[in-house]
């Protein structure tokens, strides 16, 4: 097993949500079209339907897509992990987070490698791809926190460190094997918020951010990915639809 890939090697950093000291953290459209409308139907900033998106409150047509599992059992034992949530629950703008939505997403916590792969019909992954898979076999990565970014403003998220094996991101390796579009962003959603904050819930959240943006959660030993399906972003319907082994 390598190293992990660095912040110069990923794309977190020209990501992340630009705070400016005294504003407000207004929920972006991406989130008022997609996210909100399942947490927070009654807000008056949900977008319930857009031209030109297949979004309708929140939902669409089932997507599936090639992810990254987190297992709950194993972040929920993370020291680090809870000591993270209870500063969140305990933080100004902590009564604005959707935390019942936590127990709802518990079984579903990944990271997307190759998103939107098929509509409808489940993505068949050819033998060559699965045979390449197996041959490139279990991978670690590691999970730091906390992460809001420019797109989706009103989620937050952690932010996945993949293995760097033999100087290339494992992760890119799996996209090239599916001939699929390299990305350089992995991340695991948690926490959404109900509303826009006010300036000193921003300021606040924006604290958390540094302080947390260096420190590990994780450490995880993944030995097969998900092929999953959803109809929302939050993937509250999502099911398993293949396991697709790494050995």
């Amino acid at each position: 097993m390598g190293t992990f890939c660095s912040d110069a090697e990923l794309g977190y950093e020209r990501s992340r949500t630009r705070f400016v000291r005294g504003e407000e953290l207004r929920l972006d459209e991406a989130y008022r079209l997609a996210h909100l409308p399942l947490i927070a139907p009654h807000h008056p900033d949900v977008i319930p339907a857009r031209p030109g998106a297949t979004y309708r409150m929140g939902r669409h047509e089932r997507i599936f897509s090639l992810v990254l599992p987190v297992p709950p059992d194993v972040l929920e034992k993370s020291a680090v992990y809870e000591e993270l949530e209870g500063q969140l629950r305990q933080s100004p703008f902590g009564n604005k987070i959707a935390w019942d939505l936590l127990s709802k997403r518990r079984n579903k916590l990944h990271a997307t490698i190759c998103g939107s792969l098929s509509k409808d019909v489940p993505y068949r992954i050819s033998e060559a791809a699965r045979a390449a898979l197996r041959q490139l076999g279990p991978l670690r990565v590691e999970l730091r926190g906390l992460f809001s970014g420019n797109i989706n403003v009103g989620r937050l998220y952690l932010r996945v460190y993949p293995e760097c094996r033999e100087g290339a991101n494992v992760l890119r390796q799996i996209q090239r094997t599916l001939g699929r579009p390299e990305t350089d962003l992995y991340l695991v959603g948690l926490f959404n918020f109900v509303d826009h904050l006010n300036s000193m819930e921003a300021e606040a959240l924006h604290r958390l951010i540094e302080l947390w943006w260096d420190r590990p959660i994780l450490a995880l030993d993944v030995v097969s990915l998900w092929l999953l399906g959803a109809t929302d972003d939050l993937v509250l319907d999502a099911a398993v639809e293949e396991l697709i082994p790494l050995a």
